[in-house]
Order: C-alpha cells, then structure tokens, then sequence
C-alpha cells in the first residue's frame, strides 16, 4: 500500500479528526490528548482541546495516508516539555541525557495495523524533527520479543520497531516499557 506523511495542522485537522472519529475516539476519547500537559482529566474535551493546539502549532504529528488520501495513523511528537511520558517515576529514577523531542503516541487504525503504517509514521516524525533543526529524540516503547502484547500497551509503537528505524535502548522503566533514543541530524 503506498502511503505518504504530512504534518498534523490546520490543513489536515479534519482528517486527522475523521481518522480519531472513525476509530471510536482512540483509546476511549483520548484523541491523543493525554500526553499533553494542558490537558485535565474530567475538565478538559479531548477533542476541542486538540483542535486549539494544533490551531495554535503546538501539537505536532505526522500523519499517515493511503492512496486513497484518508489518514491512517500518526505518531505524534514533540518538544520534550510539551508531552508527558508514561513511567514517569520508573523515567525519573535515573533520568536519561536530556532530549530535545519526544515521540509520545503512535497510533493505526485497526483495519490497516500490519501495512507498514507505524514505521510511515515513526519515520515522517523524524522527517519532520529533522526539519525543525533535529536533536535527540526519545520515547518509552514495549518491547513484545517472546511475548503477546496487548494493543492498549503499544499506544507507542513496540521497542523492536524503534529499533528498526536505529534507536538505541537506553534503560528499563517498566516491566516492558524501556526509553529509546536516537540523535537526528537536522537537514
């Protein structure tokens, strides 16, 4: 399937939406929001909160779509101080050398998980951290080697795919969960 990325702004809004929408709001209603410091469980809409950051450039992501120009999935990305991690306390025990960006959420829609979408995603991402001047990007990913993971546990994508695009394991901060990192050039 020939799939291409573009960023995640006011122009591709209503997909990245029709995309969320179609999938049932990702994760329960997340809309991939919860990452983001603004936002406040049971206060703020998922959705509008989202729209005004992505209106605003401050939420980042590339987009995935097929040749059917419908969106596919992202992975959504930004400065470090702009997205939370998930295994914050295991992260900040020992935290790592400190990143520029930060890869928080990769998300396919169900219909089209095993097509290559992720790896488009992942790297559209760091096309675009390039881009911006690149820096050292890092993100806490499963790994699934020996094991059946749960999709809920892979909103990040799995460590080996990370891996793939050569990020380096940094340490554990979970059972599964490990930081990975790679330094981007700018281009």
């Amino acid at each position: 399937m020939p799939l291409t990325t573009r960023p995640l702004d006011v122009s591709t809004w209503e997909a990245f939406a029709e995309l969320v929408e179609r999938n049932n709001g990702i994760y329960g209603g997340c809309w991939c929001i919860v990452h983001h410091p603004e936002y406040q469980r049971g206060i703020s809409d998922p959705r509008t909160l989202k729209q005004q950051l992505v209106s605003a450039g401050r939420a980042r992501a590339a987009l995935v779509f097929d040749a059917g120009g419908l969106a596919q999935g992202w992975c959504q990305y930004g400065k470090r101080d702009d997205l939370l991690l998930k295994h914050k306390r295991g992260y900040e025990q020992e935290p790592p050398p400190r990143a520029t960006w930060r890869i928080a959420c990769i998300f396919v829609d169900k219909r089209h998980r095993g097509q290559g979408v992720a790896r488009a995603a992942l790297e559209g991402a760091l096309g675009q951290i390039a881009s911006a001047g690149g820096g050292l990007v890092e993100a806490v990913s499963e790994t699934t080697s020996g094991r059946d993971a749960q999709d809920r546990f892979l909103f990040s994508a799995t460590v080996e795919l990370f891996e793939d695009c050569s990020f380096s394991r940094v340490r554990p901060v979970g059972k599964h969960a490990w930081i990975v990192s790679r330094t981007i050039p700018p281009a």
